[in-house]
């Protein structure tokens, strides 16, 4: 009988990285929150998650590029792990056209942190599992 990694770690594995992901985007957006003209971004964690799990309710309907020369669908707009990057719509937008809101930045980035660190722990326990029965506790 063989182990499948990815099926023993289920869906915690592509939770960690996304969280991750989702950390590097955040940041981005907080170490902008300055500069004139920046739009903060983000994507939707649970669209990116099913995604990944690959259960088919993410995708939708998909476009087809019937020439070579087309434009590829996502293209720039995707984030580090191929998460669909959204623009962050500002409660009170600034003189300079920056969209960055430090406090709602703030607070999505520590929300991120405290669902990475479950999600960790989540990965971890599962080992844990893993491990005793693989010793056969």
């Amino acid at each position: 009988m063989t182990l499948s990694l990815d099926k023993a770690f289920g869906v915690s594995a592509a939770a960690l990285k996304l969280r991750s992901e989702r950390h590097q985007v955040l940041s981005q957006n907080l170490a902008n929150a300055d500069t004139p003209d920046y739009k903060a971004r983000d994507f939707d964690f649970k669209s990116a998650l099913r995604a990944a799990a690959g259960d088919g309710k993410g995708g939708g309907l998909q476009l087809q590029r019937t020439d070579a020369r087309h434009i590829p669908a996502g293209g720039s707009a995707t984030g580090p792990g191929g998460a669909q990057l959204q623009y962050r719509v500002p409660f009170n937008p600034a003189l300079d056209g920056n969209t960055v809101e430090t406090q709602v930045e703030q607070a999505k980035f520590a929300e991120n942190a405290v669902n990475y660190q479950a999600s960790l722990n989540f990965l971890g326990n599962r080992i844990t599992g893993l491990i005793g029965a693989i010793r056969g506790e």
